[in-house]
């Protein structure tokens, strides 16, 4: 006689869940297990995970011929994530559990062979995806307590494979998901800004960087202190906010990342080496894995030596520090990951790294600066807001104490500016769109910024005398009205637009 049953468990396409219908169906013919409905590897070999597991928690495996069918049929299911769902759904067919045992039950996890439930890859979006499609249980392994809480509806945890079909035919609960304790996290002792010697003017530009969520480049002879002055900028940032934790959590959680190599609540900082390839950066493959520009959002990428990058991977960057997001199209459809990061460059001045420093000669010609300058577009520098040339510090000024407010005492000059930005923003009815003054639109920007007459003047001679780009103008407003907002002021006057175009004066 043959017996039926279907439970919903999910697949992960990019960054999003998408839910998958397992139907389990036993008749009366040769033993064996056939899956249909395009499984790759992992989950055509889940048969024999199902099986030993099974067995392994002493409940009597049905020797007769199985059919798994995974809907929609269309759709490639990748992972071990539905071998949870799999064995569940045999074991209603074979009558071990009641048709409505499985109502509304949605089902994510691995199965180890001695029934134990490991963890699956993107966890956190095939928990919300069942969610949104209608499950009122949904049950996770519990090695996913940590993250599994920041979810609206926390999921059930589970351990064991036997523990789940015990609650499932009695109907009682598992164990609950908590909420995390979200942190305000300090700065690591070696990036805390009160520790640099003497860089005064960059120190200044990563404090409006970080206030506005500015773009910045760093430009200087090897040494100077490029790379340890952006690894300070995470500390300066603000706290995650529950929203933007969850949005984090969910890409690491796709990546494959562990939540214990970094803190639920610490912005992401993301540094590829200047050898990443283009799929590295902004992800892709046949399971459209997360590149760096996603692991960034919401935090900082870091390009040391920026013109060693792969041309064709730094042009990509152009339209994701626009939008926001990368959208990779595929057979499946368009697929979009999100991409919302600040964009922090240093590089050398020139091949030889010399040029201008003061401290050795330069070995470049003219056209070896010439080649090596045009290694980044205009385009793409258009689009960093800030540009620094950082100077060497002198070696009897390294061994000074240092001197100047600590990372944690500019954090509270962020915060604050923060605060004043979200206000303006949420007034103008922009808040769900719009965090920080470097994402004021278009349409609101002579409005947001209010610019007094004598700042656009000198705005406007700025604009004629560097052949700046209307995009670069527009962007000097917005770090304009950052400085502003630093110094608790209304309106962007003209002292407050001159140091902003002396930053952009860099170039």
């Amino acid at each position: 006689m043959a017996g039926h049953a279907r439970v919903l468990g999910a697949t992960l396409l990019g960054i999003e869940g998408i839910p998958v219908e397992v139907e389990a169906r036993i008749s009366s013919q040769l033993p064996r297990i056939d899956i249909v409905g395009l499984p790759e590897a992992a989950m055509r070999e889940s048969a024999a995970r199902v099986r030993a597991a099974v067995q392994a928690i002493g409940l009597p495996f049905p020797d007769r011929r199985i059919t798994i069918n995974l809907a929609p049929a269309a759709l490639r299911k990748q992972g071990a994530g539905l071998d949870l769902a799999v064995a569940v759904g045999i074991l209603a067919a074979g009558g071990t559990l009641p048709p409505t045992a499985l109502e509304g039950v949605g089902l994510i996890g691995e199965l180890a062979l001695d029934g134990r439930l490991r963890p699956v890859r993107g966890a956190l979006s095939q928990a919300a995806c069942l969610r949104a499609a209608g499950c009122t249980r949904v049950i996770l392994p519990a090695s996913h307590a940590s993250e599994a809480g920041l979810l609206a509806e926390p999921p059930e945890l589970a351990r064991h494979l036997g523990e789940v079909i015990e609650k499932l035919a009695t109907g009682a609960a598992l164990e609950l998901a908590r909420p995390p304790k979200l942190l305000t996290p300090g700065p690591p002792a070696a990036s805390d800004l009160g520790l640099v010697r003497g860089q005064w003017e960059a120190k200044r530009a990563l404090l409006i960087a970080a206030a506005g969520g500015h773009g910045l480049l760093l430009r200087g002879a090897p040494g100077a202190g490029k790379t340890l002055l952006a690894r300070c900028l995470p500390g300066l940032l603000p706290p995650l906010t529950g929203e933007e934790c969850f949005e984090v959590a969910r890409i690491r959680d796709a990546a494959g990342l562990s939540s214990d190599t970094q803190p639920l609540h610490q912005r992401p900082f993301r540094a590829p080496h200047h050898s990443a390839t283009r799929a590295g950066l902004l992800g892709g493959g046949p399971s459209l894995s997360p590149g760096e520009v996603t692991l960034a959002h919401r935090g900082v990428l870091f390009l040391d030596e920026l013109p060693e990058f792969d041309r064709s991977a730094l042009e990509s960057l152009r339209q994701i520090l626009e939008e926001g997001q990368v959208v990779h199209a595929r057979a499946v459809g368009r697929i979009t990951l999100d991409a919302c990061f600040q964009l922090i460059a240093a590089a050398n001045p020139c091949r030889c790294g010399w040029y201008g420093s003061g401290v050795r000669d330069c070995r470049c010609d003219e056209g070896s600066l010439a080649r090596y300058e045009a290694r980044v577009s205009g385009p793409l520098l258009d689009r960093i807001d800030l540009h620094l040339s950082v100077q060497p510090v002198p070696f009897d000024d390294l061994a000074l104490p240092p001197t100047g407010p600590g990372t944690m005492a500019l954090r509270a000059q962020v915060i604050a500016a923060r605060e004043t930005q979200t206000h303006r923003l949420e007034r103008a009815g922009l808040g769900q769109h719009a965090h920080h003054n470097a994402a004021i639109p278009m349409s609101s920007l002579d409005e947001l910024v209010a610019a007094t007459p004598e700042a656009s003047r000198i705005l406007s001679r700025a604009v004629d005398r560097m052949a700046l780009s209307a995009r670069a103008a527009h962007r000097l407003m917005r770090v304009a009205r950052t400085i502003a907002d630093l110094a608790g002021e209304e309106k962007v006057g003209p002292a407050v637009m001159a140091e902003a175009v002396g930053f952009r004066a860099e170039r």
